[in-house]
């Protein structure tokens, strides 16, 4: 099995580069080897909710959403010459109560609250997916910033498998908000700054890109992206990760 110097775990198909797309890219520039996975990338059930159906028509992606997505990450992640990998957990918005079928997020107040006590047995099953990846030198994870449950369950299943070998990055866009760290404690955290050059930071932005589906969820225009990750970028002096301080 192929060992690697980072592996990045994203919740979804398209965090980790959004996230941390310029690290990769200085990474892979300098010859080192990165897997992205993607922990839920698993294909919908036959039928969705009407949030789902409501989130697959503002992707105007109707039919095959997820396969269209993986294939997007693929894209993007290209860009960047990273390797990825796309576990079989379905996405939050898809995911069904085991005893009754109903769903157990129905809006984007849901997503961004509190984990369902039906997900719970998820942390177990994907830190067991975790345990199963190559070696990696350095494995970077979800802060969880803007509290997403998939974020949430990530975050929980990596520090059950990786423990202090962890680090932690910004979740692009939601940091992006004033006040959104507000929820790490005042002291025992450290944070790294991670400088991007000019290539990285355009590698970013066409990985960003490949994502077409997603563009309409957080930018107006190709425009708009770039002025948002270059003005994030320029304000934190690249990209930030954190570790506790015991790590």
């Amino acid at each position: 099995m192929k060992n690697y110097d980072s592996i990045y775990l994203a919740p979804h198909l398209d965090d980790a580069v959004l996230s941390c797309g310029g690290q990769i890219f200085e990474e892979t520039r300098r010859g080192k080897r990165v897997l992205v996975v993607t922990l839920m990338a698993g294909d919908p059930p036959a039928r969705v909710s009407e949030y789902a159906q409501h989130l697959h028509t503002r992707w105007q992606l109707a039919r095959d959403a997820v396969a269209v997505r993986r294939r997007e990450d693929r894209a993007a992640c290209a860009i960047l010459a990273a390797d990825t990998l796309h576990c079989q957990i379905a996405d939050c918005i898809y995911r069904v109560h085991p005893k009754t079928g109903a769903p157990l997020y129905l809006s984007d107040g849901d997503i961004f609250g509190n984990v369902h006590p039906a997900d719970a047995p998820l942390v177990a099953e994907i830190a067991a997916l975790l345990a199963g990846l190559p070696a990696a030198a350095r494995v970077v994870a979800p802060l969880t910033v803007g509290h997403h449950v998939d974020h949430q369950l990530v975050r929980q299943a990596a520090e059950h498998c990786f423990g202090h070998q962890l680090e932690f990055y910004e979740d692009y866009p939601y940091v992006q908000t004033p006040g959104s760290l507000d929820f790490l404690p005042q002291t025992g955290w450290h944070m790294r700054i991670l400088p991007l050059g000019p290539q990285a930071r355009q590698a970013k932005i066409e990985a960003i890109l490949a994502y077409r589906s997603q563009m309409s969820t957080f930018f107006v225009n190709r425009a708009d992206l770039t002025a948002q990750v270059l003005g994030y970028a320029n304000s934190v002096g690249g990209e930030r990760v954190w570790h506790p301080a015991s790590a």
